[in-house]
């Protein structure tokens, strides 16, 4: 079998088309770049927004076009809520929803029990660790609940042998999921008590977790995020989504308010001068007025943001918003997110300055002349050593480059 795999979204997504790489070369098949030279192409969906559903369409139907022989199975969310369209695609196999790797076995002719495998090596210079999937909250504009369905943790053990093996191969472990702050509620157990356990029995290696609710960070957590960036990365991306209280509650994200999350963002990030703060934030929610946006607006702007990531409202089928009323026109939602990304590309600009003249943990990743460093704060860096080997990891001091990026050069 030659097998070409796609991933679209997020990071659990990608740690599954992982899994499903090493089952496949567990069976004898190989990995090619691309859908003309491939037997078997596996899609791994998004339904985050429909833009992403639109590129699973397109990849797909480019891959029949170029290659009429080729066969496409479509893993991941998009394809766990389909109603016929993904199936209906040329090429199309089997839709597989989630991420059943004993269904994607049978469907490609598999021994089921290579479904257990995990890689030692990922492809990417930093690994991923998937802790848990699913998830118990129902914010009224995620399709991803629908398609992922409730929290499910995986064995505090297993996820320790699992980070092990791949410490031997990658200098960054990034601890992803659907929603990762709710680890361990099912069985007594905690995030916290999971990196506590990680930190502890897996060596050297540096873990980052990748999005965390802001109100879930407790007192065991909040330390291990900033007591030793060496082996947990002083970075937290909180979902924030609005900056009004009346906003969050249409979205049906009950459990803060803003003036909690901003508390919450403060006690963590006001620890420390290296810390790097995100946030995803949606604008032109149904509902969303003038001054909902204003509010928005000003909880970035007085907050320690290092980053964010803005989308524009999409409605998906089959959640809640897609029936509220008063939904914005796609055009005033883009306005709005211009208007935020500017004002978040300043505030990191004024945080990557900040950090000039300081030291730096970073992790060389990327190929050829995309290689630059992750710093611990998540910043990207240019190398002065351009020759340095990707996954290896140095201590670097930083200054200003061209056009106001960093460079890293050893210590």
């Amino acid at each position: 079998m030659r097998a070409y795999l796609r991933t679209f979204g997020c990071r659990a997504n990608q740690y599954d088309t992982e899994a499903a790489r090493a089952m496949i070369e567990a069976a004898g098949g190989v990995i090619v770049g691309s859908p003309d030279d491939a037997d078997v192409a596996l899609f791994n969906s998004c339904a985050v927004t429909s833009a992403a559903e639109a590129d699973l369409r397109q990849a797909v139907r480019r891959a029949a076009k170029d290659n009429a022989g080729i066969r496409s199975v479509v893993i991941g969310c998009a394809s766990a809520r389909d109603d016929g369209t993904i199936a209906a695609l040329p090429g199309v196999s089997d839709v597989i929803a989630g991420a059943d790797l004993s269904a994607l076995a049978m469907a490609l002719g598999i021994d089921p029990s290579l479904a257990r495998l995990r890689p030692t090596l990922q492809t990417g210079s930093r690994a991923l660790l998937r802790i848990q999937d699913g998830c118990d909250e129902h914010c009224t504009f995620c399709s991803t609940t629908l398609a992922r369905g409730a929290n499910r943790s995986r064995p505090v053990d297993e996820l320790v042998r699992e980070a092990g093996a791949l410490a031997s191969e990658h200098p960054e472990i990034v601890i992803t999921g659907v929603h990762i702050g709710s680890y361990g509620t099912e069985c007594g157990s905690s995030l916290g008590v999971l990196l506590g356990r990680l930190v502890d029995e897996v060596p050297r290696v540096r873990f980052r977790l990748s999005s965390v609710e802001a109100t879930e960070v407790d007192a065991v957590l909040g330390e291990l995020l900033t007591s030793d960036p060496a082996r947990v990365a002083p970075h937290l991306h909180a979902p924030l989504q609005s900056g009004s209280d009346r906003v969050l509650k249409r979205m049906g994200r009950h459990w803060y308010s803003a003036r909690g999350y901003a508390r919450a963002a403060w006690e963590l990030a006001g620890r420390s001068s290296t810390f790097a703060l995100g946030a995803d934030v949606i604008t032109g929610f149904p509902g969303e007025t003038d001054d909902d946006h204003a509010a928005t607006m000003a909880m970035v702007r007085a907050l320690p943001f290092t980053y964010l990531h803005v989308f524009p409202y999409s409605a998906r089928p089959g959640t809640a918003a897609e029936r509220l009323d008063a939904q914005l026109p796609a055009a005033r939602s883009r306005d709005r997110a211009a208007e935020l990304r500017a004002l978040a590309d300043e505030k990191a600009a004024a945080y990557r300055v900040s950090r000039v003249g300081g030291t730096a943990d970073v992790v060389v990743v990327g190929d050829g002349v995309r290689r630059e460093g992750l710093t611990e704060d998540y910043l990207a860096v240019a190398l002065e050593d351009g020759s340095m080997a990707r996954r290896s990891r140095f201590e670097g001091r930083l200054s200003l480059a061209a056009e106001g990026r960093l460079i890293a050069r050893v210590n």
